[in-house]
């Protein structure tokens, strides 16, 4: 059992990577473009809190035998604090106010725990604290999506809502949740049972709507067309000051 708990964990670390990575197709558009567009850096902090907690909470003097969550809980954090700088520079200014600002919170809510759980909490009851505490963060992390998931339904397009970074998604959701029933880990097994749901409920709508993902460069580019084509013909109009 213990063998096979660690094969999945190993498993889940793969994939876990895979679904830090997943968003570097967005961000090398970012970069590309020099503008976040309509893509949202909410996700993003969100993921880096439950990084940060989970790195925590997978340390031995917090809990036992969890080195593999802090491993890729480690790793993910570092990358996931890249894309917000990346987000940072080419954000306009009213979501860059709102990023640095959740930005701040997140952190100050990380150092609360950390010194609560090392100051005051000792054995059980500071894994119960921190244990808690990734479990929720861990679930908002799964749920920033679904503001994203929202647009999709509303404009029919997944233009915004990377495939890769679903499928990772479900991915590690899966080998986190079967890790956490193997540790018998409840605070593994609630927040990774909800983001495999939340995973199949993204590809589901991929499904639905990947066929009008080109739907708003269409749009823009049909805009610019019209516009060129209304200069072309301006400019063919004889200046009535020379009549």
């Amino acid at each position: 059992m213990r063998i096979l708990r660690f094969l999945i964990g190993v498993l889940g670390n793969a994939a876990g990577l895979f679904l830090f990575l997943a968003p570097v197709i967005t961000f090398k558009r970012i970069l590309r473009s020099r503008s976040t567009e309509q893509f949202s850096g909410i996700p993003y902090v969100m993921a880096l809190l439950n990084c940060l907690v989970f790195t925590w909470y997978g340390l031995p003097f917090v809990s036992r035998n969890n080195l593999l969550v802090s491993t890729v809980s480690g790793i993910g954090g570092v990358i996931e604090f890249t894309y917000i700088v990346i987000f940072l520079i080419y954000a306009p200014k009213k979501e860059r106010t709102k990023i640095i600002g959740l930005f701040a919170l997140i952190m100050t809510v990380f150092l609360v725990i950390a010194c609560v759980s090392l100051l005051a909490l000792h054995g059980n009851t500071r894994k119960l604290f921190c244990g808690i505490a990734a479990a929720l963060f861990s679930t908002i992390m799964y749920a920033s999506p679904l503001s994203v998931m929202r647009m999709v339904i509303k404009t029919k397009s997944v233009e915004y809502m990377p495939f890769f970074l679903s499928l990772f998604a479900l991915l590690s959701g899966v080998s986190w949740l079967t890790f956490g029933l193997l540790s018998g880990d409840p605070f593994i097994i609630v927040p990774n049972g909800f983001g495999t749901g939340l995973g199949i409920a993204q590809l589901i709508l991929y499904a639905i709507y990947c066929k009008n993902k080109s739907h708003t460069e269409n749009t823009i580019k049909d805009d610019f067309t019209e516009m060129d084509l209304g200069m072309i013909d301006q400019a063919k109009k004889p200046d009535s000051s020379h009549l």
